[in-house]
């Protein structure tokens, strides 16, 4: 119960802040998110800091280069023709 009063009342703030827009608010509630779960990830002790921090950092760079290699797939990519 504690943790939904968590999110619902970091809600109410963004409320009261005046954060009209959508994408402000979906980013917000999304960075709301990410802390939680990084919260409870340091609680596990699954990892050190240091340790998640390099991870996301090399997470990010493979989503990069995976987001580039689809771009770059879809461009080179023949169009084939079926003969009949």
């Amino acid at each position: 119960m504690t943790k939904s009063k968590f999110v619902i009342d970091k809600l109410a703030k963004l409320f009261e802040q005046g954060l009209i827009s959508y994408r402000d608010l979906s980013s917000e509630i999304l960075s709301i998110l990410k802390s939680k779960r990084d919260e409870i990830v340091f609680k596990m002790k699954l990892t050190s800091k240091e340790e998640h921090d390099i991870l996301i950092k090399r997470v990010e760079n493979l989503e990069k280069k995976l987001s580039k290699l689809k771009k770059n797939n879809l461009k080179k990519r023949p169009i084939k023709v079926k003969k009949s």
